[in-house]
């Protein structure tokens, strides 16, 4: 197996910027909003499941998240929610489309010394626009040799844009916060697979660590990545 890493790709949310965080604030608010206009128990479970029966046709992203909200509230109150309650919640979507963007620790830092030596490749799923605007704001853009804005990251996904942005899978390592999206499916084609635990991580995201995969690495946070690749590369 070839073992000199030439690729490095990131993934964004929660990885180089905050962006769980508003989506449980929200949901909060949409629970106690619900709350008041219905009995039905477990807003928050209901809320969730209309996103995963969802994700097929609306994606990841706040867009499809709202309209999750819209339908949740449809449901929790046998259609009866007031209009006002309608207009609230995508009030809160436009709110979510607007927040500045928060980088999170060590994110510009660990870029800068990588890039150059390393092909970066940005590698998300979600809301093309959403995704290119927080992009742009994070101003961490220009580190980045592609950037790949997909429906789903699977085997296949990772395959592909190793093979179109570098050397293949086997020379390439991607770092993300998501199990289930970021390590599993790039350990899966042969790639390092470097977890990055977020405190808010999706449940939707979650899966066992491969711990017995030998290149499957967790390190604290992105400041501990450039003593890794170095060992690695």
């Amino acid at each position: 197996m070839a073992r000199h890493l030439t690729t490095i790709g990131f993934d964004a949310d929660d990885t180089l910027w905050q962006n769980e965080h508003f989506f449980r604030l929200t949901e909060r608010r949409f629970a106690d909003l619900i709350g008041q206009h219905t009995d039905a128990g477990d807003i928050p479970a209901r809320l969730l499941e209309a996103e995963r029966r969802n994700l097929a046709a609306y994606g990841y992203g706040i867009k499809g998240f709202t309209l999750s909200m819209i339908e949740t509230a449809l449901e929790a109150t046998n259609g009866n929610a007031p209009g006002h309650v309608i207009g609230t919640i995508l009030d809160w979507g436009r709110e979510m489309l607007r927040h500045p963007v928060e980088t999170l620790p060590h994110a510009r830092q660990t870029l800068q010394a990588l890039a150059g030596a390393y092909r970066l490749v940005l590698i998300t799923k979600g809301d093309l626009f959403d995704q290119e605007r927080k992009l742009a704001a994070s101003g961490l853009g220009d580190f980045f040799d592609a950037v790949e804005i997909v429906s789903e990251k699977t085997d296949e996904t990772y395959a592909r844009l190793f093979a179109r942005h570098g050397d293949g899978p086997e020379r390439a390592m991607m770092v993300g916060n998501s199990l289930k999206s970021d390590i599993v499916p790039a350990i899966g084609v042969g790639s390092w697979g470097v977890f990055v635990p977020h405190e808010m991580t999706w449940v939707h995201e979650h899966a066992d660590e491969p711990e017995d995969a030998p290149r499957f690495r967790r390190i604290a946070d992105l400041g501990e990545l450039p003593p890794l690749v170095g060992e690695i590369g």
